[in-house]
């Protein structure tokens, strides 16, 4: 007996939303196959759980798929649940209601909350048709007598028929397309298989023709297993086979979230930098499961960006996903999921700063410059990040953390003074950190390009202003034990040189004057407050972000024994163009000296040549 039936409307809608786009790779099809085969397994084992009379039969649970390359067909068998006609009906004919939606509904009305299921049955069957001309569907229902065919090319009907089938369970055969016959390949459905399932808890099988079928997932995933029953070596196995890392993990975080939202997490922080951690697309790599299916690595919703650098996975019991399994919907759920992550990191984070201080400068010399980005993405976890942070102290000459830092302020310090630059050997020498050394006063040396944008955002830390020392509003005159008498007659002696530097180098800089900073070294440059620093000047002009480079204020040191010749050659007319030069080349200087280029490399050259052949 056969009967013919067409699809409801929004079924043939469906199914040519599902054959055209609904999927981004048509390899899901086969995940979806097997996620509803271990579905059916699970209903059946929580079903015999109640119905004495289902108990054999939820015994020795397997799914298996074979590879017929003759006949061109792909065979997915498992020993669940199975269907009567009724359930053909709902599951394969409608989009309304499918058999798991139903049974889900049916545990939560009666508070049970621990079935082991997956999404919708309806939706993933008809992933089939994106590779399949036609589907076969055997099924008998446990605990019934009677079997059923479906059959379908997915234009808009399918029969049901009767038929034999010796045990309960499914069986669905796939006619394979002309361009799907790679899926008759037995690498290519094993990795499809290790891919996307290879933590479903029921054993899944692969055979090829007529050869005898091999299990091919692992079967049991290793974050359901007890911590203590997992050796070191384990986790690290699993790192790098899952994360496709060969450094050994620094740290491994292992924990179940249970309440509100349950959800299992396996995260491991490297020892090494990842070679893509600086991509511009600052993807985060954590893997996404929903009951032990693998459903994305691209969920960027489950980590800031700044933690990217974190590998693992996560096992969530109740996230909802869109029909495809493939695009998490805006579930704030997922929002509540990441807050408990980064809580899990930071609080990870802070106890290795804390207990194994020389293990973490390690790990923030690796990941330090990316975990700064969220000082300036995410400003609500700005206070947590600053207390993870280390900074290279001038004055202890080593790292220390912001609240270091301030535990040892001088006497009348309020602020937090801070120097960036591209590299630790440049800052040592720049000439504006002489004052502040000399005076007791600490300089945070800041090397990581993120350094320039977070800094001109994060005002303060614990009420301690932060304060650029190239600042030109600086003022070290309280920290001073002998102030300098007021109307000094060096300004009115300095005043000539000054005028004309400001004369000779023009729109070169924005001003000149006499430095209260400097002690060894004649010259530096400063930018005033609210300015951008020369080095994020620099960075926006080859990002072709900001053109032309903003000017800065020139400073020079009145007691320098080269300012004082200076002085002298003002009023010498024959030696102007030697003074014009020289004025040009301490600017040169002082730009070299903060890790900047020189506006016009030929013309410092020139200059520089005249002087040692006395040409000026």
């Amino acid at each position: 007996m056969s009967e013919n039936f067409k699809f409801e409307a929004e079924v043939s809608r469906l199914l040519e939303i599902v054959t055209h786009s609904l999927y981004s790779e048509r390899e899901i099809f086969l995940r979806e196959l097997i996620s509803n085969s271990a579905d059916a397994c699970d209903r059946l084992r929580y079903l015999s759980l109640t119905d004495s009379s289902l108990k054999k039969s939820a015994e020795d649970f397997k799914i298996t798929v074979r590879s017929n390359q003759k006949d061109k067909t792909l065979l997915i068998t498992d020993n669940g649940i199975g269907m009567n006609q009724e359930d053909l009906k709902e599951n394969l004919g409608t989009i309304a209601r499918s058999g798991t939606g139903q049974f889900i509904k049916q545990l939560q009305e009666k508070k049970e909350s621990s079935a082991n299921l997956i999404g919708q049955f309806g939706v993933g069957f008809y992933a089939s048709f994106m590779v399949a001309e036609k589907v076969e569907v055997l099924t008998r229902k446990a605990g019934e007598e009677k079997a059923y065919k479906w059959t379908s090319t997915g234009a808009g009907s399918y029969t049901i028929e009767d038929a034999k089938k010796e045990t309960h369970g499914t069986e669905i055969t796939l006619h394979l397309k002309k361009d799907a016959e790679e899926f008759l390949e037995k690498s290519r459905l094993e990795h499809i298989i290790k891919t996307y399932s290879d933590f479903i808890t029921i054993p899944i099988f692969l055979g090829i023709n007529a050869d005898k079928s091999e299990q091919v997932n692992a079967a049991k995933p290793i974050w359901t297993i007890p911590k203590k029953d997992i050796t070191a070596k384990d986790y690290e196995s699993f790192y790098h086979s899952t994360c496709q890392a060969f450094d050994t993990p620094w740290q491994t975080l292992h924990f179940t979230a249970e309440g509100i939202l349950n959800y299992t997490g396996l995260l491991f922080i490297p020892s090494q930098r990842p070679f893509d951690l600086f991509d511009p697309k600052r993807e985060v790599s954590l893997k996404l499961y929903i009951r032990h299916v693998f459903i994305t690595d691209k969920c960027s919703e489950l980590l800031p960006k700044y933690f990217r650098f974190i590998k693992g996975i996560v096992d969530a019991e109740d996230l909802s996903v869109n029909v495809s399994r493939e695009i998490l919907q805006n579930d704030p759920r997922l929002r509540k999921m990441r807050q408990g992550l980064v809580k899990k990191i930071t609080s990870t984070l802070q106890k290795q700063l804390k207990d194994n201080r020389n293990d973490y400068l390690k790990f923030w010399q690796n990941f330090g410059a990316v975990l700064k980005e969220g000082l300036y993405e995410e400003p609500s976890e700005k206070d947590t990040l600053l207390d993870l942070s280390l900074f290279y102290s001038a004055k202890m000459d080593k790292h220390i953390t912001l609240a270091e830092y301030v535990e040892a302020f001088a006497k009348e310090q309020k602020d937090i003074y801070y120097l960036s630059g591209s590299d630790l050997a440049t800052l040592k020498n720049n000439p504006n950190l002489e004052g502040f050394l000399e005076r007791g006063l600490d300089v945070l040396l800041l090397t990581d390009p993120v350094d320039e944008f977070w800094s001109t955002m994060v005002s303060e830390y614990k009420d301690n202003k932060l304060v650029s020392i190239t600042s030109s509003e600086v003022d070290l005159s309280k920290f001073d034990d002998q102030k300098e008498p007021k109307g000094s007659d060096k300004k009115v002696e300095i005043e000539p040189l000054i005028k004309f530097i400001k004369s000779t180098l023009g729109d070169a800089v924005k001003d000149v004057r006499e430095s209260k900073r400097l002690r060894s070294s004649p010259v530096s440059l400063v930018e005033d407050d609210g300015g951008m620093s020369a080095r994020l000047q620099q960075m926006l002009q080859q990002d072709q972000k900001m053109n032309p480079v903003q000017q800065q204020t020139l400073e020079i040191n009145p007691d320098h024994v080269l300012i004082q010749k200076l002085l002298k050659d003002v009023g010498n007319k024959d030696a102007q163009q030697r003074l014009q030069d020289e004025c040009w080349l301490l600017l040169d200087q002082a730009m070299i000296v903060n890790g900047i280029p020189v506006n016009d490399g030929q013309a410092f050259a020139q200059r520089l040549n005249r002087l040692m052949t006395g040409q000026s």
